[in-house]
């Protein structure tokens, strides 16, 4: 009687075992994804996909992590420049090219993407990346990726971080892309988008980061920016954006960085960015006009204050040594005459940051 007992019970224990998934077990419609989107790629240097064999998925393939309950594929990460030892062994970062196959957009639990710097990835972003309900992260930077970004973006709920810097990419910004509630950091430096910033991207509240340079973006910036009371870093250099600075960007609670640097932007100087939180402003190579508004005070910190290449026209004001802190300054090719104040911050610039005015004058330029 004993014997049978204990015969049921290992019987038992064997068939619960059977019907159990193992804790690095791999579902099969995960795998054959994975497959498919290797194929489509080359990587000939490090062997980053030499660890992807057998039917393991979730044990020892590089880059793939799986939820330790579902066993689905949650992360991809794969990058061309990286501190792992495959790379420091090899000496060199990675170049990888082929194209992202539709195929990952069926690891539907996929949580994160990152396929970056491999500089020779081409092709489109996959359209039904939008699809993917859980994707939080999507990081595809250092590139050679064309065509746009995908117009239904907006649809990923979840995502935190939207990632397309340097590569090809062109087109517009999608209006969709603007329902992000979630996104935190947004960067599309570096491509070929065109058109106009969306007037209500300030729906992106959550947003802390927004880097839009080098691009052909033009119109004017959306005064909706300053909704997004989050915002730390603003960086719209390097497009054709015109118009008028809007005063409210001044105004927000915690912008430290401003870099309009290289568009054609038009009008004053607000004086809101000159009593505000920010720490790096950047407005040269534009064509803004009139003086140098007269409002530095103790608020008043700049690591960087870069006004070069406008059309200012005036005196330097004497309130700018009321300033906290003047790190570097650079008033030059502008229209500005009479003396250079004395004192700090001007005892420590160089004549370079004063040049090719119309009648600045006094240290470090020659006297009045």
């Amino acid at each position: 009687m004993a014997t049978a007992l204990i015969f049921y019970a290992l019987q038992s224990t064997i068939i619960f075992l059977s019907l159990t998934p193992t804790s690095n077990a791999c579902v099969p419609s995960d795998w054959a994804a994975l497959i498919a989107f290797k194929s489509a790629l080359h990587e000939p240097q490090l062997g980053i996909f030499n660890s992807w064999k057998g039917s393991e998925c979730c044990r020892g393939w590089y880059g793939v992590s799986c939820d330790p309950e579902t066993h689905r594929v949650a992360d991809i990460n794969l990058r061309g420049e990286s501190e792992d030892p495959i790379f420091q062994k090899a000496h060199k970062s990675g170049y990888m090219n082929g194209t992202i196959s539709p195929a990952i957009c069926r690891l539907s639990r996929l949580s994160s993407l990152t396929i970056a710097d491999w500089k020779g990835i081409s092709g489109p972003i996959p359209p039904c990346i939008a699809s993917l309900p859980f994707l939080r992260i999507l990081d595809l930077i250092g590139n050679r990726l064309s065509g746009e970004i995908p117009a239904d973006i907006g649809r990923l709920s979840r995502l935190t971080v939207l990632n397309v810097a340097d590569n090809l990419l062109s087109g517009t910004i999608p209006l969709s892309l603007t329902n992000l509630s979630s996104l935190m950091h947004l960067d599309i430096r570096g491509n070929q988008i065109s058109g106009t910033i969306p007037r209500n991207f300030g729906k992106l509240r959550m947003l802390s980061r927004a880097l839009l340079s080098k691009n052909n973006l033009n119109g004017p910036i959306p005064e909706s920016v300053s909704y997004i009371y989050r915002l730390s870093d603003l960086d719209l250099s390097l497009n054709r954006l015109s118009g008028p600075i809007p005063a409210s960007l001044g105004k927000m609670a915690v912008l430290a960085t401003l870099n309009l640097d290289g568009n054609q932007m038009s009008g004053p100087i607000p004086p809101t960015l000159i009593n505000s939180r920010i720490s790096i402003l950047n407005l040269s190579r534009n064509s803004i006009e009139g003086n140098i508004p007269d409002a530095f005070g103790p608020r008043s910190y700049f690591t960087v204050l870069d006004l070069s290449y406008n059309k200012l026209r005036g005196r330097i004001p004497e309130s700018v040594s009321l300033a906290s802190f003047i790190g570097h300054l650079d008033v030059s090719h502008n229209h500005l005459c009479g003396p250079i104040p004395r004192g700090s911050p001007f005892d420590h610039l160089e004549a370079s940051s004063f040049v090719y005015n119309d009648c600045l004058c006094g240290k470090p330029l020659s006297a009045c």
